[in-house]
């Protein structure tokens, strides 16, 4: 068996790898500024808290790095993986005038790594890109080469050179002995030479910027598909009065299956405990409850347990234990809902009242987001007892991870103080780093970003509600570029809670449309159950589903509608296995935008270098979306093909991976998309021969 290359024992892929030495460090004189300037690091949070990537992300790593005059410098970047291992890379120039460096690595060792970025004097570019000029204007020779004929000879002392290394440039320093222009010239063009010092610098200069962190999550965190479902509903039955037997989590266990089949990754179980009956919702929200009523699983604890408790209507902790294995053995992972707050009946109420807020009336302060109220729950209030709060919700997290639970869906995680999820999700982290938070935040951005920057390792977002062409420009560029070293966003196309405007009214092609670019745009994305089946009826009013499951059971033919040709899962299964076999798909950071004459027509690509896909060859989808699911649309898409390294105005082949289709593109292309029929193009760039 070959031994394992510096980039394997590294636990990263790296194309700028280059021979590990020390850094070259000039003191800082009467300031804060190095001899030679880094400024704006990046991965970098705001407040500094770590950085985020994933296993197997491909992260850009930049800084600003410039020198006084013409001289030419480098900049490298010092890695330090989680066991300690030190490597070196190499950053290459950006656009003229931006004095932007940057590379790129891809980082497959979970944990913290440390990194940091140097910046060097190039002696030996500065001297070659002077010594070919003057070469060829025939000036300056004697002096040139006897500066080359010093740096040459000073490189080759260096012992961490490999001998046949210091032998060449031993060799090119007598060649310089002669003052001869041509010799000159030639010493100066060497790429042989060039190569040498790329990989092992002779430097007189250098400065650095402090030390970094990159907390690397476990690949799931960053490259999942969620399916939510309620565990009730999945095997319940109606009786011949009317009355429902609740599914239980041995019948939802039947599901699994089938979920797994259509390529989801995480199975999302909203709250699974006892349910309050004081003041209990009956069906769509009312306050009036008909025998057999359900309640909201939201409105968490009774007599029976509150948080560390199974509804005994759905098992017991055996069955959940039995549930866990079950999902494994499908390929599927449980998250599950942590919803903080309690019904007046959960036993926090009477043992730790302190815990709530109590009006001056005496009776305790429900929830409300006006113009909704929850009178069937009671939030929480972290301010009187911190200590036993704090406790009290680090006691219930780790009860479900010793339960096989190791992702959480948290609900409403704005309207907690920030600082006790900084310290949750911190604590829980040092106990089990596999532990995953999804913040269920729709509120303000700063907010939003706030609690991504903190901890939590992925977060819903604005997705949900961006439709048009120009909203999903400016969202999907935004969560790629701007804000993508810390927050990841999921992008659900619907929830329990959320039916938008334009699923209610788009139809089939709405669902259609809105699933392609959920799971082509982000690497994280999910649907709640029903999506398969266009369940597009609201509340009136609202943007909630009308008989909502919140607060009664569903029942669904997932069968009957997938062999009547109505359900959406042949789509769902078909997204998801494109996603498993593409592995640009798996990224978040590499998304372009490119154009269209259409306001309607959404296109974007996404392109994985050949470095990093572990197939050999690059990996390019380009995505056409027809937005407007009433019309049909014909217009002329224009591309950057240079992002995958193909020239405008060259001919490549494009094959549809919804529909087979094959067609020979450019730069610019006509597109038509029917929205009731192929509202979409998913792209993959043929590789050419």
């Amino acid at each position: 068996m070959a031994a394992p290359t510096a980039q394997e024992s590294a636990g990263l892929r790296s194309p700028a790898l280059i021979p590990a030495r020390p850094a070259v460090d000039t003191p800082v004189i009467g300031g804060t500024v190095g001899r030679l300037p880094l400024f704006d690091p990046a991965p970098r949070v705001p407040h500094g808290h770590p950085a985020k990537a994933f296993v197997g992300e491909v992260v850009p790593f930049d800084v600003v790095a410039f020198r006084e005059g013409h001289d030419r410098i480098g900049v490298h970047l010092r890695l330090t993986d989680p066991a300690g291992n030190e490597t070196l890379h190499r950053l290459t120039a950006l656009a003229d005038g931006t004095d932007r460096w940057r590379t790129q690595i891809a980082l497959d060792r979970q944990g913290d790594w440390q990194y940091r970025f140097e910046s060097f004097a190039d002696d030996f570019a500065t001297w070659a890109h002077d010594a070919a000029v003057k070469a060829e204007a025939g000036i300056d020779v004697t002096v040139m080469s006897q500066l080359g004929n010093a740096l040459l000879t000073a490189a080759a002392s260096e012992t961490d050179r490999p001998d046949a290394e210091r032998r060449m440039l031993k060799k090119a320093a007598r060649a310089l002995s002669t003052a001869d222009a041509d010799a000159l010239h030639a010493t100066a063009i060497d790429q042989r030479l060039a190569s040498a010092f790329a990989a092992r610098p002779h430097a007189s200069l250098g400065s650095h910027t402090e030390w970094l962190t990159l907390r690397v999550d476990r690949e799931l965190a960053g490259v999942s598909a969620w399916y939510e479902f309620f565990p009730r509903s999945e095997g319940a039955v109606r009786r011949k009065d009317g009355s429902v037997r609740s599914g239980t989590l041995r019948t939802a266990a039947k599901r699994l299956p089938a979920v797994a089949d259509m390529g989801f990754d995480v199975i999302y179980l909203v709250p699974i405990h006892p349910i309050g009956t004081t003041n209990r919702k009956g069906r769509n929200n009312t306050l009036t409850t008909e025998p057999g009523d359900p309640g909201s699983p939201y409105a968490i604890g009774s007599a029976d347990g509150g948080h560390d408790a199974i509804h005994p209507d759905l098992g017991t902790e055996k069955d959940f234990r039995a549930f866990v294995r079950a999902a494994r053995t499908a390929g599927l992972e449980v998250a599950l809902d942590l919803a903080l707050q309690a019904s007046p009946d959960h036993p926090w109420v009477t043992e730790h009242p302190e815990w709530f807020t109590t009006l001056p009336d005496g009776t305790i302060a429900y929830a409300e987001n006006p113009p909704k109220k929850y009178q069937d729950i009671y939030p929480l209030n972290f301010d009187n007892d911190p200590a036993g709060i704090y406790a009290e919700m680090l006691r219930v997290v780790m009860h479900w991870v010793d339960l096989g639970v190791k992702i959480f869906r948290v609900d409403n995680p704005h309207t907690k103080p920030l600082q006790f999820w900084e310290w949750l999700i911190a604590e829980v982290g040092r106990r089990d780093p596999d532990v995953i938070f999804l913040a269920e935040a729709f509120t303000r951005p700063a907010v939003m970003r706030a609690l991504a920057a903190i901890g939590f390792q992925q977060s819903y977002s604005y997705f949900t509600w961006r439709n048009t062409k120009t909203e999903l420009e400016e969202f999907l560029t935004s969560v790629s570029h701007e804000t993508s070293d810390y927050m990841r966003p999921n992008l659900f196309v619907n929830t329990h809670d959320i039916l938008t405007e334009y699923l209610q009214f788009g139809g089939r092609a709405a669902y259609r449309i809105r699933a392609c670019i959920a799971a082509t745009a982000g690497p994280v994305w999910g649907v709640y159950a029903g999506y398969e089946l266009i369940e597009n009826v609201a509340r009136p009013g609202s943007e909630e589903n009308i008989d909502n499951e919140k607060y009664e059971y569903k029942f669904r033919d997932w069968d009957g509608a997938e062999q009547r040709g109505e359900s959406l899962a042949p789509l769902l299964r078909r997204l998801n296995a494109i996603r498993h076999a593409h592995p640009a798909l798996g990224q978040l950071r590499n998304l372009s935008m490119h154009w269209s004459d259409d306001d309607a027509v959404l296109v974007y690509s996404k392109h994985l270098d050949a470095a990093f896909t572990g197939t050999g060859t690059a990996d390019t989808l380009i995505i056409v979306a027809n937005v407007d699911p009433h019309s049909v649309r014909e217009t002329t898409v224009h591309l950057d093909t240079r992002i995958w390294g193909i020239e405008p105005g060259d001919d490549y082949e494009v094959e549809d991976l919804l529909t087979g289709a094959v067609w020979t593109w450019n730069d610019h292309n006509y597109v038509r998309l029917d929205a009731f029929a192929e509202p979409v193009h998913i792209l993959k760039v043929k590789e050419r021969s």
